[in-house]
């Protein structure tokens, strides 16, 4: 994806009501038939599979609504940057979109971007709904413009502790990067282990050009601990070198892992993932158990072209969640909506997607609570 210049995505979403456009040439992103928001995601030019997926599931979901008339008779219409998960770009890129007069940020992908936007977001007054992250500062200290959708990462540790901890493991370790995120999560692992009543291994810190003799340190450092359990906090490319490294030396230590890039990792892993337990933030997306997964598996049908099978996953799922709530947000804030309309009545949000709940209140936008632990089988497919 070209990053100088902003893919456009057609979508509508729909309610029959009163077309109340009259102010539309005053409101930034909005028109009489379409409403424009801003999105910077981590494409990376189609090599991040998780954010290719998560694109996916938004714009089938978007367009599906777009092809029922739209919010209130206005397409929802997307300006896409790719960031490279660069948060440096994603800066810039907010700052451009915010220059372009977009009525909303919406979807970013992976934490370093996400707080980028969040920046550009709270100095330039603009709400951003869903990003698709886990990091504390999203929700702490309370950001009035911001509207995480997915459960953020503590509430995914917690579940994989205390899980560990049912299973007799004794001790935990974090791989998280060399970052004041990594940090954070850090911290709240810490916080946790003692809650939980499982030991603390300590963080395996890493920066992304971490090459082979240092994969090989970190397994080092998390034997002469004691650690026999290792989550990661996303970084799926660089938490499979460091499990294959584990394994190559003969280490027992059981590595599990969060939500984010959980199903290639898996994928990749091949053979390696059997038994792997993750923590997921949305359903089983190839279950029917759930009105939202069943949801998103028609429209991603639907969207599959020459009657080839929809490709499903997580990330998929994350994204269809992430934009039904943001219809969700649009439809809420009325047919003459504003920016602070917009912020206003998402803070009155309370619903429930499908299987998932989604509620916003004034001072307390947890989003979503929804954590589950999916374990790898052997024919290498999620159970959850």
């Amino acid at each position: 994806m070209n990053t100088r210049r902003p893919f456009i995505l057609g979508i509508t979403a729909s309610l029959a009501a009163p077309r109340l456009h009259a102010q539309a040439d005053t409101v930034p992103g909005l028109a009489a038939d379409s409403i424009t928001l801003g999105q910077s995601i981590a494409l990376q030019s189609g090599k991040n599979a998780y954010a290719t997926e998560a694109q996916a599931g938004i714009v089938a979901c978007l367009n599906d609504a777009n092809r029922r008339g739209g919010v209130f008779g206005r397409r929802v219409t997307l300006k896409t940057l790719d960031d490279d998960n660069n948060a440096g770009k994603a800066e810039a890129h907010a700052r451009t979109l915010a220059d372009a007069d977009v009525f909303a940020f919406f979807g970013s992908l992976e934490g370093g971007p996400s707080m980028a936007v969040l920046k550009v977001a709270v100095e330039r007054g603009i709400p951003f709904i869903g990003p698709m992250a886990g990091s504390p500062g999203l929700r702490r200290p309370h950001q009035r413009l911001v509207f995480p959708v997915r459960a953020e990462h503590r509430e995914e540790f917690r579940a994989l502790l205390q899980q560990g901890h049912r299973v007799g493991l004794k001790k935990a370790a974090l791989m998280h990067a060399d970052s004041d995120t990594g940090r954070e999560h850090l911290g709240n692992v810490e916080r946790l282990c003692k809650e939980i009543g499982i030991g603390f291994g300590g963080g395996l810190q890493f920066r992304n050009d971490i090459d082979d003799a240092g994969l090989r340190q970190l397994n080092r450092e998390a034997a002469e601990r004691g650690v026999d359990l290792v989550f990661n906090h996303g970084s799926a490319g660089v938490y499979e070198k460091l499990i294959r490294s584990a394994r190559a030396s003969g280490s027992r230590t059981v590595f599990w892992g969060v939500n984010s890039g959980s199903t290639p990792l898996a994928r990749s892993l091949g053979d390696l993932a059997h038994g792997m337990v993750f923590a997921q933030i949305v359903p089983n997306p190839l279950s029917g158990k759930t009105a939202l997964a069943r949801e998103y598996q028609l429209r991603m049908a639907e969207a599959a072209s020459n009657g080839a099978p929809p490709v499903l996953g997580y990330g998929g799922l994350e994204g269809f969640m992430t934009a039904k709530a943001l219809l969700v947000a649009l439809r809420a804030a009325g047919p003459a909506p504003t920016r602070e309309r917009l912020v206003a009545a998402a803070e009155g949000v309370n619903s429930n997607l499908g299987g998932v709940s989604l509620r916003w209140q004034s001072g307390n936008h947890t989003g979503s609570a929804f954590v589950d632990l999916a374990l790898v089988g052997r024919d290498g497919r999620f159970v959850q």
